[in-house]
């Protein structure tokens, strides 16, 4: 019989197909002791199979290229953390097993983000894949992962570790849905920049036997189980329209009367531009230069190196915006160099700008290595900076910008609620906003981004949330100045509607939701928007804004 359970949807699409379920986790080793003469040759091997898994990653990243690389090279310098390396020596030197000391220094560093708060659970998934890569090996058993299988499936797991996800085949993955993480999490981002349909925290979902068929909804967040010949043949046909729909429509981002809303693409590096050029991206709306860095967390990488990176980009949007976000270190993107060890709350600590300002030459080096990429290019470049909680902060960066003689607009991120609160107070000093949506509702809710227990606080759809982007908006447009939105927000189609009804002015996403969201607003007018942004507002929660605002779009 037919059941409908609800998650919710981080990519686009329908996907229709029988469950098949990820892999077991690695059981956990026997606690036996060994000879003390044993322990250099099981520290040996510890750190053997460690270097292997961490090249392994590395490898995997390599082919899989763009934002998938960047973050299975940051869990590959997780698996090599030394002071995690130290703490399996010293469990083994005391009698551990290799296997043994691996699990239980990946517990114990587990237990310590757990106690600090869990402001880095979201990486608790990656953590526990790399434990489960090395004790595997360790052990000579497979590594948990994707099913075998010669026939498309819908996958269902607990959580799918960076590692998984980023070599997930299409063409046999129909779709996934997880009970873990969140919309922000790893895993929704390569799944939309895979473009493959998805549901996150969905509990209960792994009990799902395997075999069953379902149909799954990555807009909705809705997963039938077992439907019916009806509910199947309405779901192809919408997925049909749809696709039909995205494909009658090109052309710059605007509403059915002709009001334009820039339509631009979040990129992790030159990687990820084709994708975003054939998407028809007018431009870049962030570009994230941590893939840069995350290559090695113990200096930061030449002036020269950054350029040839910088200009890759530059040059792929001839006459187009290219907005490129300076360095975010910090939080769950630590750097030996840049960040401090012994933060109790890291993503309440120095991160983003705060880093850059402790270590004026890293941005200076990067601010110039920007403004030498972009000379003799017809690219209009705009260079914003993370985490800014007030003028002060603007001022600071705009001071630094100057100094570098970066021939640009520059701009500040909305990422903090005090920035809303005091947007226009902070176009002072900078040329624009852009609405980082993802720690902006981390940080209004205190909920972590990362953590699917409190995935309904990370609904963008949240009204509080909405309240600050407005505030956002009015204050730019009080001062002419622009405020765009690169959050994941700017990916629902939907949603993309509602912020503009609320003065948003451009919007960047992931090169996938590109399509979606042109056609979509392709179909409503300005005033429809503004009138759904008001509805959004008016409701008590993200579920009853999302229906309000969908009830005036539709005509209700």
């Amino acid at each position: 019989m037919e059941t409908t359970l609800r998650g919710v949807g981080v990519s686009h699409g329908v996907a229709i197909g029988e469950v098949r379920h990820m892999g077991t986790a690695v059981l956990e080793p026997p606690a036996k002791q060994i000879p003390a003469e044993e322990a250099e040759r099981e520290q040996g091997r510890a750190r053997q199979a460690v270097e292997a898994v961490a090249a392994d990653l590395v490898a995997r990243g390599n082919l899989a290229g763009g934002e998938a690389q960047h973050v299975l090279e940051a869990q590959a310098m997780m698996a090599q953390d030394p002071e995690l390396i130290a703490d399996v020596d010293r469990r083994i030197a005391v009698g551990s097993t290799a296997e043994r000391g691996v699990y239980d220094a990946f517990a114990a560093y587990r237990a310590l983000l757990a106690n600090a708060g869990e402001y880095l659970a979201g990486r608790v998934a990656d953590l526990d894949d790399v434990r489960n890569r090395i004790v595997a090996r360790l052990l000579g058993v497979p590594m948990p992962g994707v099913p075998d299988s010669d026939q498309p499936y819908v996958l269902i797991a607990r959580d799918l570790a960076p590692a998984d996800t980023a070599l997930l085949d299409p063409t046999l993955v129909l779709g996934f849905v997880t009970e873990e993480g969140g919309p922000t999490s790893h895993s929704a981002i390569l799944a939309r920049a895979l473009g493959v349909p998805a549901v996150v925290a969905l509990p209960g979902a792994g009990e799902i036997a395997e075999g069953t068929v379902v149909a799954v909804d990555g807009s909705t967040g809705e997963i039938f189980v077992e439907p019916s010949d009806e509910k199947r043949a309405e779901m192809e046909s919408a997925s049909a329209a749809r696709k039909a729909a995205l494909s009658a429509v090109t052309g710059p981002g605007a509403t059915s009367d002709g009001h334009k809303v820039p339509l631009l693409a979040n990129v992790g590096g030159p990687a990820d531009v084709p994708a975003a050029v054939e998407a028809g991206a007018e431009g870049v709306g962030l570009f994230r230069t941590e893939f840069l860095f995350l290559d090695d967390s113990k200096q930061a990488p030449s002036e020269e190196k950054q350029i040839a990176a910088y200009r890759a980009v530059l040059e792929a949007f001839p006459e187009g915006r290219v907005v490129v976000r300076v360095l975010d270190a910090g939080a769950d993107k630590p750097l030996d160099f840049l960040t401090p060890a012994d933060e109790p709350n890291p993503a309440l600590g120095v991160r983003g700008l705060r880093s850059l300002l402790d270590h004026p030459d890293v941005l200076r080096t990067q601010l110039t290595a920007l403004s030498r990429a972009a000379e003799g290019l017809p690219v209009y470049l705009e260079v914003m900076a993370p985490m800014v909680a007030d003028r002060a902060d603007a001022k600071a960066f705009a001071d630094a910008c100057r100094e570098a003689g970066l021939q640009a607009k520059f701009g500040a991120m909305v990422e903090i609620p005090s920035a809303a609160l005091r947007a226009r107070s902070i176009l002072q000093e900078v040329e624009f906003l852009s609405l980082g949506t993802n720690d902006l509702a981390q940080y209004t809710f205190a909920a972590d981004r990362q953590v699917g227990a409190v995935s309904r606080l990370q609904d963008p759809w949240q009204p509080a949330l909405l309240d600050l982007v407005a505030l956002s908006a009015e204050a730019a447009r009080a001062e002419g100045k622009s405020c765009g939105v690169c959050g994941e927000a700017a990916s629902d189609p939907v949603l993309a509607c509602v912020l503009t009804g609320l003065g948003v002015t451009s919007l960047s996403m992931g090169a996938a939701s590109i399509p979606y969201v042109r056609a979509t607003l392709a179909k409503h007018t300005l005033a429809q928007c503004e009138r759904a942004a008001s509805a959004a507002r008016a409701a008590d929660s993200a579920d009853e804004a999302r229906l309000a605002a969908q009830a005036v779009l539709s005509g209700e």
